[in-house]
């Protein structure tokens, strides 16, 4: 009786299992009820854009994930090998908000794209009880009404302004104070009471700081302000390689001595009147050299350009424009191969805000 039972048992169990496997197929394959449309996309057509009557405004149809530009055309020079690791520098170990300074004006760097800050800030003006009297997305600009702030005789209004970082997927957000004086329309170069503009952009910084986690994306801001930075690798038509960058002299100098001091080089030298940084390549540090695994696709330990001598150059290209360019200095070692160069200004890049 048992022997019986237990075959009884092992043919229901069969049983189970095909019937388990055919209402498997019969919900969700090809013909099933609950067929899989994950590939569909593949066989979508392009529709031409839609059209409207004569004097209709279409501003509103623009695409919903545009394909961003490639800003980087460059190819690197020489046969395909397999590169060495590149260092995760730009921006390591860094906070997700910083407040950055550089004469008389100080904003605030973000690790997050535009999309992300715009709803952010709009967050903060809620929960900070400050009403708005404008809104321009397309320009990244939020105007607050007028406050009256504590132990403040006049009133005061401010304009928060989000730019593209420098880096793609970063964002800078800029506070303009007015006082209530004059017309009360024109909003001023630099701020009324710069001591004002600071308490509100290191409040509003630690809002975002707070909550960057869990920002949302706002798409007409994220589509108004390009998420590929302003900055990218260019080839000159004269064969050499340099970076362009979207800041304006100043700005660019000062931001350049710190990259070259995150890429590992040593600054010797400067001269701001010609543009100029002497430097020193100092290589991976001891405590950065490369494990065994990375040593398989290298034939050395050593960094084949430690302790070279460079010429970093700032040229200026237009009020907010700069390039950067990379050259060995005068009989340091002979001439310097193309994709070494590629390799070492790709570095700066990456540091550079």
């Amino acid at each position: 009786m048992t022997d019986q039972t237990g075959v009884i048992a092992r043919a229901l169990l069969a049983t189970t299992l095909v019937l388990s496997a055919s209402a498997c197929s019969y919900l969700f394959g090809d013909e099933g009820m609950f067929p899989d449309t994950s590939e569909d996309y593949k066989q979508a057509r392009e529709q031409p854009p839609i059209r409207l009557p004569d004097g209709k405004d279409d501003s509103a149809l623009q695409e919903i994930y545009p394909i961003p530009p490639v800003r980087d055309s460059l190819v690197m020079a020489g046969k395909f090998e397999v590169p060495r690791p590149t260092p995760l520098v730009a921006g390591a170990g860094e906070d997700v908000v910083r407040i950055q300074s550089l004469g008389d004006e100080s904003w605030a760097l973000i690790a997050i794209a535009p999309g992300q800050l715009w709803p952010q800030v709009r967050s903060f003006l809620a929960a900070a009880g400050i009403p708005v009297s404008r809104v321009d997305a397309q320009a990244g600009l939020i105007d607050s009404d007028w406050l009256e702030l504590e132990g403040q005789t006049m009133d005061a209004r401010f304009r928060f302004r989000i730019e593209q970082g420098v880096q793609r997927g970063s964002s800078e957000l800029h506070v303009l104070q007015m006082n209530r004086a004059g017309d009360g329309v024109t909003w001023p170069p630099q701020s009324d009471n710069p001591e004002q503009e600071g308490e509100m952009l290191r409040a509003v910084a630690q809002f975002i700081a707070n909550s960057a986690d869990s920002a949302p994306v706002s798409m007409i801001a994220d589509r108004a302000m390009s998420a590929e930075g302003k900055i990218s690798l260019e080839e000159a038509d004269a064969g050499y390689t340099y970076i362009q960058v979207g800041l304006p002299f100043t700005r660019a100098w000062a931001s350049l001595a710190k990259a070259l001091e995150d890429s590992r080089f040593e600054i010797t030298d400067r001269d701001r009147s010609e543009g100029t940084y002497f430097v020193r390549y100092l290589g991976e540090q001891e405590e950065e050299k490369r494990g065994w695994f990375s040593r398989l696709f290298s034939g050395s330990d050593e960094d084949p350009l430690a302790n070279r001598e460079f010429l970093i150059t700032v040229a200026n290209q237009g009020e907010r424009s700069v390039t950067v360019r990379l050259a060995p200095l005068t009989g340091a070692a002979g001439p310097l191969e193309k994709r070494d160069e590629q390799e070492l200004l790709a570095l700066i890049k990456g540091n550079i805000n």
